[in-house]
């Protein structure tokens, strides 16, 4: 499967949109659709739909970032020395105008990790709820959905951005990486790996992980509604979500490592854990608060 040309999705002059924007977008409206339609049919007032949206947005996309910059993925050309060190700012052309810009916010071009995203927007959820009285649980469970339907979407945005892949397959369903300058090494020596190489496509894997579980979620919610806790199926994206990554991430070798060990690795693990161990504890203490 061929990568895509460009990043860039529409340019009318200084105007950019980029193909990563527009899935992560896409990705925000469906999630907040579904969990629109999740509220609803649990009798919870949808109108705190869109400021849950907000808190848990912003300090996902904060968390995000933050665990993508200060993390030193094994191979790859940007990590904590080249945002911080190497390369702090790059220009950027607002109307014209060119301004320097600090390349650790430039969103648009890739580079958010989903645990920092997944410990930012829970901790907005929670916030928000203890501050209108309403119960986390509950309502992490509304959202449990739209995190997975979300992440099948958004994850498309790598594609186009023609990044996280995996080793070289000769799989029928391999990608190639056209451009070089998002290989990683050794695989930017063209000469070893010409741009017909196939990659596992990393991004396709996690997508359709997250689309069976968002499956899975919206049956668990429906067959045992009347025997589940407030917090169960929030419980079942941590250990569903952590046991794909475990082994998808063993296919990635731009993994971030920490004395020979996968960090995002050791993450899917503890995340397994934390989900076994608030699942038992939330049916042993359902009036339990976060």
């Amino acid at each position: 499967m061929p990568s895509p040309e460009s990043p860039i999705l529409i340019q009318s002059g200084p105007l950019i949109i980029q193909w990563y924007g527009f899935w992560l977008v896409c990705a925000v409206l469906v999630g907040a659709f579904v969990a629109r339609f999740e509220a609803k049919r649990k009798g919870e007032d949808v109108t705190h739909i869109g400021n849950l949206l907000m808190w848990s947005l912003i300090l996902g996309l904060i968390g995000a970032r933050l665990y993508h910059v200060l993390s030193v993925p094994h191979g790859a050309s940007r990590d904590f020395y080249y945002y911080f060190i190497e390369q702090p700012f790059a220009n950027l052309v607002l109307f014209g105008i060119v301004v320097p810009f600090p390349t650790a916010l430039f969103l648009w071009a890739g580079g958010l990790g989903l645990f920092g995203a997944l410990l930012g927007g829970v901790g907005g959820i929670i916030i928000y709820t203890r501050r209108h009285g309403l119960s986390a649980w509950r309502w992490l469970d509304i959202a449990t959905p739209a995190m997975f339907i979300g992440q099948t979407i958004g994850r498309w945005g790598n594609f186009f951005n023609q990044e996280l892949y995996g080793t070289v397959t000769t799989l029928p369903w391999g990608i190639t990486i056209s451009n070089v300058n998002q290989r990683l090494t050794p695989y930017d020596d063209l000469t070893q790996y010409p741009l017909d190489t196939l990659f596992h496509p990393v991004f396709l894997y996690e997508s359709l992980w997250t689309l069976l579980g968002f499956g899975l979620a919206l049956f668990i919610a429906r067959k045992y509604a009347g025997r589940l806790p407030d917090g169960g199926l929030f419980c079942l994206y941590l250990i569903w979500y952590g046991l794909g990554r475990l082994f998808i991430e063993g296919l990635r070798p731009d993994t971030w490592m920490i004395s020979g060990v996968a960090v995002a690795q050791v993450m899917s693990i503890g995340s397994m854990l934390i989900g076994i161990v608030i699942y038992r504890r939330r049916q042993s203490s359902p009036a339990e608060i976060p």
